[in-house]
């Protein structure tokens, strides 16, 4: 077994290691290995003014021209930005249409945040349930069976189909209103 004693942070010395052959070095003395130094760690000061100085360069999107029209005459300077120029897509607008319609924003922002929670929590519970050992196995056997039922009663025949449409469309104009 190799002995390691160490005698400055970037020095290493091996006891059992054969002896150097150089002329300075004694025939007892034990081999030395030397490490190279780490760099100095950041100054966070520097890392964070880089970082900031870098994001001002991505968000600043301004464009300045000149145009002049005589020889003596000051240049007019105009400034174009990107949204002026950057067609919104259609959902955007007609999401931007709805928001303004809305009379109580604090209570569909609320929903909205609450929904997001809900469906956080119920990912993780689903993924805890999966980990169980008989239970998704129950489960995916329940889905096959729920779903063939769902087909036989609704899909199969032809005016049970069309009770099942007919169904579908109320419940679309009692929720959307009828327009």
């Amino acid at each position: 077994m190799a002995s390691f004693s160490v005698s400055s942070p970037s020095t290493i010395i091996d006891a059992r290691a054969p002896p150097s052959r150089q002329p300075s070095a004694s025939a007892s003395s034990p081999s030395c290995i030397s490490l190279p130094t780490l760099p100095p760690p950041p100054i966070q000061s520097q890392n964070r003014a880089a970082k900031a100085t870098a994001y001002c360069r991505k968000i600043v999107r301004n464009v300045v021209t000149r145009a002049t029209t005589e020889v003596g005459e000051a240049p007019a300077t105009t400034t174009t930005t990107d949204a002026d120029t950057t067609e919104l897509p259609e959902i955007v607008k007609t999401a931007q249409q709805a928001w303004e319609k809305v009379e109580d924003k604090y209570a569909i922002s609320s929903l909205a945040l609450a929904g997001a929670v809900a469906l956080w929590g119920s990912t993780g519970m689903i993924s805890a349930i999966d980990k169980l050992p008989l239970i998704p196995g129950v489960f995916e056997l329940v889905g096959i069976g729920y779903t063939g039922w769902f087909t036989y009663k609704n899909l199969i025949f032809k005016p049970d189909r069309e009770a099942l449409f007919q169904k579908v469309k109320n419940t679309y104009k009692d929720i959307l209103g009828s327009s």
